[in-house]
C-alpha cells in the first residue's frame, strides 16, 4: 500500500546508446547535499541539550570552569560534525551505486555498475542471480534494493529515498529483469521482507482494513485469519477504556496479514491461469458443434 505516487518503469529503465540502464541516483549533487545536510545537522541536534545547559551554567557563574567546560563541548561538536560529514561523503561516493548498465540491446553481455567516482565492468558469464527485495512495514515500503550476486561479490544497489525506482512497483521490475537476464540465463528472484517488531497494538489491521488488502468481504476474514495462521489482537482503545471499557475490537497482525495478502494474490492468479488453459477454444467449440 504505497502512500507516494507510484512511479513507472519508463523512468528508471532508459534506453542509451550502449545497452539498457537502470537508474538509481538521478542526481549526483542532490544525493551529496542529502548526505552532507544529514552528517551537519545531527551532532548539533544532539549535543544541543548539553551545550545550552552548560552555556546557561557559565554564564549563570561565571566561572572560567564552566566557560572552558562550555567551549570544549562546542570544539567536540564542531569536530564531530566536520568527521561524520566526511565518513558521509566517503560512503557515499565510494558505495553508492548511482546506475547499472546492461550492454549491450538485445543480449547484454556484460553489465556496469557506476559508482559516483568510477564505474566496473563484469561479465554476464559472472552473474549468478539477481534478487530485487522489498522492505515492508505495515504494508507500506520502507525500502527497495536491486543485489546482484557474482562469483566474487555482492552488489548492492538501493535507489535514494526521493527516486523515481523507489516507487517502482517491486513485482514489475523484477519481471524487467527477468526479461532483459533471461536470455542470459541469470535468474531474478523477488523477496519481501516484513518489519514483525510492532509495539503498539493500535498499530495492527482492523478487519475492514485487512478485508480490503485481501479483496474479501469482511465477514470472511476471521476464518481466512483462522486457517492461515493470523495472530490477532482484542485491544480497547483508549477513548473507550476511559467511558466503554467493555468495547474493544480485533486487530490482526500485519506482517502475516500481508503475507496472506501475498499467497491470495498468486491463488487468484494461479486458478485464472487454470480457467483460461481449461477454457475451450474456438476451433474446439466448432468441432464440438458439428459432432
Amino acid at each position: 500500500m504505497e502512500t507516494r505516487r507510484p512511479a513507472s518503469l519508463a523512468e528508471v529503465a532508459l534506453p542509451v546508446p550502449t545497452g539498457w540502464r537502470l537508474v538509481f541516483v538521478r542526481s549526483r549533487g542532490r544525493e551529496l547535499a542529502t548526505a552532507l545536510g544529514g552528517s551537519i545537522m545531527v551532532p548539533p541536534v544532539v549535543a544541543a541539550p548539553l551545550l545550552l545547559g552548560a552555556l546557561v551554567a557559565a554564564v549563570i557563574s561565571g566561572s572560567s570552569f564552566a566557560w572552558g567546560c562550555f567551549w570544549v563541548l562546542l570544539t567536540l561538536t564542531v569536530v564531530a560534525v566536520v568527521v561524520l560529514a566526511a565518513a558521509m561523503l566517503f560512503a557515499t561516493v565510494s558505495l553508492t551505486v548511482r546506475w547499472v548498465e546492461l550492454r549491450p540491446l538485445g543480449t547484454p553481455a556484460q553489465f556496469v555498475i557506476a559508482r559516483f567516482l568510477r564505474s566496473s565492468t563484469t561479465a554476464m558469464a559472472d552473474l549468478q542471480r539477481v534478487v530485487v527485495i522489498e522492505r515492508l512495514s505495515l504494508g507500506q515500503r520502507k525500502s527497495i534494493k536491486v543485489v546482484f550476486h557474482t562469483h566474487t561479490e555482492k552488489v548492492e544497489c538501493e535507489p535514494a529515498q526521493s527516486a523515481p525506482l523507489s516507487r517502482v512497483d517491486a513485482q514489475a521490475l523484477t519481471d524487467w529483469l527477468t526479461g532483459q537476464l533471461g536470455q542470459v540465463q541469470v535468474p531474478v528472484e523477488r523477496q519481501t521482507e516484513v518489519k514483525r517488531d510492532f509495539l503498539r497494538p493500535d498499530e495492527w489491521w482492523t478487519p475492514s482494513h485487512t478485508a480490503q488488502l485481501w479483496r474479501v468481504p469482511v465477514g470472511e476474514v476471521d476464518n481466512i485469519a483462522a486457517q492461515r495462521g493470523v495472530e490477532i489482537h482484542r485491544y480497547t482503545p483508549r477513548a473507550a477504556a476511559l467511558y466503554s471499557p467493555a468495547t474493544s475490537v480485533i486487530l490482526y497482525d500485519p506482517a502475516r496479514a500481508y503475507e496472506v495478502a501475498e499467497e491470495l494474490r498468486a491463488e487468484r492468479a494461479a486458478d485464472q491461469a487454470a480457467d483460461s488453459a481449461a477454457a475451450p477454444g474456438p476451433a474446439e467449440d466448432e468441432a464440438t458443434d458439428s459432432r
